[in-house]
């Protein structure tokens, strides 16, 4: 069993999360997704986030508008709807458990 595959089934198991988050306070198109992304070290492509956008968009978790841009053609922003700001504030719940029960298992410290 190669390592790999499980760390990335891991990220992908909280990447709608991770999404969801980055947009709780401000919109942002999907360089912006994805750079915020890279810096934290979770390495999604392109042609992951795209599909994922469109599902939550379709799911009335996110809305999007496009902008026009001074530097090429225009961008289409992703921001969070009111269902999408509660469904965050659930996984935000859902997440301190997870993180506590996870940490209590593998009997790591809580931060």
């Amino acid at each position: 069993m190669k390592i790999e595959n499980t760390k990335a089934q891991m990220r992908k198991g909280v990447l709608e999360y991770c999404i969801l988050s980055i947009l709780k306070d401000d919109d942002a198109y999907v360089a912006e997704i994805l750079e915020t992304l890279k810096d934290a070290k979770m390495l999604v492509v392109e042609g992951t986030i795209y599909p994922l956008l469109t599902r939550l968009k379709n799911a009335g978790l996110l809305s999007y508008r496009w902008e026009e841009s001074t530097s090429g053609p225009p961008r289409k922003y992703y921001g969070l709807t009111e269902t999408g700001k509660l469904f965050l504030k659930e996984l935000n719940g859902t997440w301190d458990e997870l993180r506590n029960a996870v940490n209590l298992v593998t009997k790591q410290k809580k931060k």
